[in-house]
């Protein structure tokens, strides 16, 4: 067993998933930092559904009359091939989009960065090496990278150490700004959403942090920790503490340059753990390797935020996974703080001044408009998670495609295959869930076989339902999950019929 941390295998981790049985105010998390479930998390946020009300006519209203769809639905199918349209109802109703917007994003990063694109961290010294010892600054420089691990982190710790520094007389820094520091992504989410977290050009286990607790001698006992399959390394700039109350289950502040987490003691039952979010993402980074430096011999400094000055040389390189792996990855388990990463970074390759993410969103709006004839795209950030944002059936289905004639999205996209009955032709389906508190989207390419191509996008929303949430039922809010589920049935009967008509 290595002395650096302890060691986990691969079966501990596993089993750690059914570790205790949380209390309604907690979600079992896994016991390390993998990409999230693939099943898309229920997003809470507010928004408005704009636009008249249609009927529909015929079959086509016989179908959604028994989908038992509450709400607003708005949807499109096109011949992939000459754009004509198959059917319709309602597309040009505005709606939520939620996660059909890393769709768009997607591309919009894979033709704006290059399909070889790979995120580069370092780590920089600045001054001589002798005996052990630095004389100078050492700097860990983001660059923007969505998906690093504590285990990239590690190796580049194992470079430190084989570069020969056990200790630095002058700073260690943070550089991460290669993308502008966000706080949360989207601010009108409950705070303790692990999957609205904070972002930076420094990032660190999709920026967030493990939350374990126990009860010893009845008193709870907290841990937090930046986890992985290998090693454990503590935290010390994000801290948490259990207080006497009922609600509100967390509360978050920052004082002093660290993250403050409380927790109600009433909530915290059975042994369990949850993956919180982490706002101050670069210090995090900075925070978990030097534990990672300590447990191997090296004594840093605690860490601030900074540039590298001149003069500096690279002691240590990690390089991410080349983008269309993230891209593919981002898209099945549809996680937010990639997509803000890859737009942003986007965005800043076409030009300077973007320091948020609503100018980087409308940057993405106007490349969709001109380079792909999408009009009437309206996002407010690149994952869909903001309250603001708005699309269209048919502006969507018109950026399908034009994307398909010119790239290889739909080959990135997850396979949803869709049979017809028992003895039914199998239908295979390219598409992107998107799925907030009673909005449901889905949007893709389809075929039966034998059948000609098409593109569809399909949004389903109840805006009544959405505003009646109480905000201590924000995370689990009663009757989602029902409607939800009628709304992954009706989307698969929509494309159903329409794969059958086109055959």
């Amino acid at each position: 067993m290595s002395p650096r941390f302890s060691q986990i295998s691969r079966r501990k981790l596993l089993a750690g998933l059914a570790i205790g049985v949380a209390s309604p105010a907690f979600a079992l998390a896994p016991t390390r930092s993998p990409r999230p479930r693939m099943r898309p998390a229920t997003l809470p946020s507010a928004a408005l559904v704009e636009g008249p009300q249609a009927p529909a006519s015929g079959a086509l209203a016989e179908v959604l009359a028994r989908s038992g769809v509450t709400g607003d639905i708005g949807m499109i199918a096109l011949d992939a091939e000459t754009g004509v349209v198959i059917e319709e109802h309602r597309a040009d109703l505005l709606v939520p989009p939620a996660s059909t917007a890393k769709t768009v994003t997607a591309l919009y990063a894979l033709q704006t960065l290059g399909a070889d694109h790979r995120f580069v961290t370092r780590i920089l010294a600045r001054g001589t090496i002798s005996a052990g010892v630095l004389s100078g600054d050492l700097v860990l420089r983001g660059g923007g990278d969505p998906v690093l691990q504590t285990q990239d982190l590690a190796r580049l710790a194992d470079q430190v150490i084989a570069a020969g520094v056990r200790s630095i007389t002058g700073e260690f820094r943070v550089d991460d700004g290669a993308l502008p520091r966000v706080a949360q992504i989207d601010r009108g989410q409950p705070v303790q959403a692990g999957y609205n977290p904070g972002l930076s050009g420094m990032n660190l286990n999709f920026n967030r942090v493990y939350f374990g607790w126990e009860t010893r001698s009845g008193r709870p006992v907290l841990t937090m920790d930046a986890r992985s399959e290998r090693e454990v390394p503590p935290v010390s700039a994000i801290a948490i503490e259990a207080v006497a109350r009922d609600l509100p289950v967390y509360t978050h502040a920052l004082q002093g340059g660290r993250e403050i987490w409380t927790v109600a003691a009433t909530a915290l039952g059975a042994p369990g753990s949850r993956w919180l979010p982490v706002q101050q993402s670069g210090i995090y980074a900075g925070d978990v390797l030097r534990a990672l430096l300590a447990a191997r011999g090296c004594r840093l400094p605690a860490p601030r935020q900074g540039s590298a000055d001149s003069g500096t040389s690279v002691l240590a390189q990690h390089q991410s996974e080349p983008l269309t792996v993230i891209l593919r990855d981002m898209l099945r388990y549809s996680t937010n703080i990639t997509a803000e990463c890859l737009g942003l970074t986007a965005s800043g390759r076409l030009g300077s001044g973007v320091r948020s993410l609503e100018p980087s969103a409308a940057r993405m709006n106007a490349w969709a408009a001109q380079s792909h004839s999408a009009r009437g795209l309206a996002f407010v950030d690149h994952s869909g998670l903001g309250a603001g944002s708005r699309v269209s059936a048919r502006a969507m289905a018109q950026f399908l495609l034009s994307a398909r004639r010119d790239s290889p999205l739909a080959n990135l996209m997850r396979e949803h295959p869709v049979t017809d009955g028992a003895n039914g032709p199998q239908i295979e389906v390219h598409a992107k869930t998107g799925t907030l508190n009673f909005v449901s989207g889905l949007v893709g390419f389809a075929q039966s076989r034998g059948g000609r191509p098409l593109v569809f996008a399909i949004h389903c929303a109840d805006m009544n339902r959405r505003r009646a949430i109480a905000a201590d039922d924000s995370e689990r809010p009663s009757g989602t999950r029902a409607w939800n589920d009628r709304a992954r049935s009706l989307q698969h009967q929509l494309i159903t019929r329409w794969a059958l008509r086109s055959g």
